[in-house]
């Protein structure tokens, strides 16, 4: 589906499923690529999951595949091989999240796959790279948090509690703005060189880079100064707070923040305190402070709070759930989400891609193509064919 947008013109073909590929494209397809997905018989997985009103456009393949044209190909018949090929000839860029030895099975590997189009980026997301014991494994957004160590970031610093997964399929989506990264960083250097190149990423290393950042600790040296961890961000009072009729969501982090909380507290000689005086005392006592951080908090409700922290400038804003993002004033008036009519379907809504691009503006969604129906595609593949 052609588009507009800082990718304009640049064609995708999109062999992935579940979350990662397919978050990959779509952001991709946002910027606006042309985007081709090329699903199995019976569909990628998303099809059914989440709430659906017809069979095969469930809410998380809406969410994840818009604007982007649907074949139905079985790779393991000569005319779905040859079509594919004639694809890649004419291919930009091609997003997997399959495994090695299943990729080179269809022959979409990078020797295959550039053989065919040397300008191709191709971009392969994989559980772990391909050099390491791990290669080849089923690697699932579970699986990643757990060997990341995002898992265990999860359960409180004094162990009294069990790892527990992000809510959210972070490992996933994390892998697919790499994945993203990638691709736009090959396509650049192809501009350079008029050479195309395979790139891989795996979402092991990925996690664990992102899981790393802030965490290092004194194992960011050689030889090590101490255990990994940040301690202020595993804090077990580091949630949002309990006010007088609710929840507020406070970050109370530099010199500046603390001293005019605590003025305005009336404890402002806490910051006298060996305990408090500096951030490097603050962040190896931060338990005790944010203990005393909630006590205080109890004492207003959330619209007070809000108010006060607003007047003497420290972030802070109300706790939503995923039903009253809906309602944001915010989100309203940067036009965030939009409706989307599919001729058969009805409608969808939808959330707009959240950069602006001052000189090559994207289309807002309801001026992209809907989620295509399985196998619907077939009027984008004639029109890359030029048929």
């Amino acid at each position: 589906m052609t588009g507009q947008g800082p990718l304009a013109g640049i064609r995708v073909l999109d062999f992935s499923t579940t979350f990662s590929g397919p978050y990959c494209t779509h952001q991709l397809a946002d910027l606006g690529a042309d985007v081709i997905k090329v699903e199995a018989p019976g569909g990628d997985i998303t099809r059914g999951l989440g709430t659906s009103r017809s069979p095969g456009m469930a809410s998380v393949h809406v969410a994840t595949n818009r604007n982007k044209a649907s074949l139905e190909l079985d790779l393991k018949r000569p005319e779905s091989q040859e079509l594919v090929r004639s694809l890649l000839e004419r291919t930009d860029c091609l997003v997997h999240n399959m495994r090695l030895d299943a990729a080179r099975r269809l022959g979409l590997d990078p020797e295959t796959a550039l053989a065919v189009n040397p300008r191709l980026v191709h971009v392969a997301i994989t559980g772990y790279g391909s050099d390491g014991p791990y290669a080849g494994r089923p690697a699932y957004d579970d699986i990643i948090q757990a060997m990341s160590g995002l898992a265990w970031l999860q359960s409180p610093k004094d162990d009294t509690g069990p790892a527990a997964y992000v809510a959210t399929a972070v490992a996933d989506k994390v892998a697919g703005m790499a994945a993203v990264q990638a691709a736009l960083a090959a396509l650049l250097r192809r501009e350079r060189t008029g050479r195309g190149q395979a790139v891989e990423v795996p979402m092991y290393e990925t996690l664990v880079g992102f899981a790393l950042m802030e965490q290092w600790g004194g194992r960011a040296f050689v030889p090590p100064l101490g255990p990994t961890g940040y301690r202020r961000l595993r804090s077990i009072h580091r949630r949002p707070y309990r006010t007088a009729d609710g929840l507020v969501s406070v970050v109370v982090y530099h010199e500046g923040h603390w001293r005019r909380f605590l003025e305005f507290a009336g404890r402002a000689s806490l910051l006298e305190d060996e305990r408090f005086r500096t951030v490097e005392a603050r962040n190896d006592n931060i338990d005790e402070l944010y203990a005393i951080l909630a006590g205080i908090l109890e004492g207003r409700t959330t619209r007070e709070w809000l108010k006060i922290f607003e007047e003497i400038d420290v972030p802070a804003m109300p706790v939503l759930s995923l039903d009253d993002l809906f309602e944001d004033e915010h989100l309203r008036a940067v036009d965030f989400f939009h409706e989307i009519t599919h001729p058969e379907e009805g409608s969808f809504l939808v959330a707009r891609h959240p950069a602006r691009y001052g000189e090559s503006p994207t289309a807002p969604p309801s001026e992209q193509g809907p989620p295509d129906r399985l196998g619907a595609g077939a009027s984008a593949a004639a029109r890359w064919l030029g048929t």
